[in-house]
């Protein structure tokens, strides 16, 4: 296996876009090119994600969840995470504020406007 990229499903494909650009993160592509995309690869860095409206799924892929959210984490390694707190905190909700866990990482969690938890992490050496 040479890498993951998750596609997650989302309400809306704009205000995923909006969101995200917040954070750093810059279109690599869409589909279709032109108009409303209803589907969306970002990246930042090594980070790279998919976006998808549910109605672009039609009546595909039953199993997957119509609601918002996930029982999942998105756990996303990053460099500089002080400064990256404190240039989005005011514009995102923050979870859990920045703190030194246990095994060693300083991270914090925030929740994105599809209601996914995203937690950035930093092994400071500290």
């Amino acid at each position: 296996m040479d890498s993951l990229t998750p596609n997650i499903f989302v309400r809306s494909i704009t205000e995923t876009i909006n969101f995200y650009k917040e954070l750093g993160f810059n279109i690599k592509m869409s589909m279709p090119e032109t108009g409303e995309p209803d589907w969306v690869m970002m990246t930042n860095g090594n980070v790279t994600f998919m976006f998808q409206t549910w109605e672009s799924l039609g009546h595909d892929l039953r199993e997957i969840s119509r609601r918002d959210g996930g029982s999942l984490l998105l756990y996303i390694n990053i460099t500089g995470i002080r400064s990256f707190f404190e240039r989005i905190k005011d514009k995102v909700t923050v979870l859990k504020g920045l703190e030194k866990t246990f095994y060693g990482a300083t991270e914090f969690s925030i929740v994105d406007v599809n209601n996914y938890v995203l937690t950035f992490a930093e092994d400071e050496g500290i």
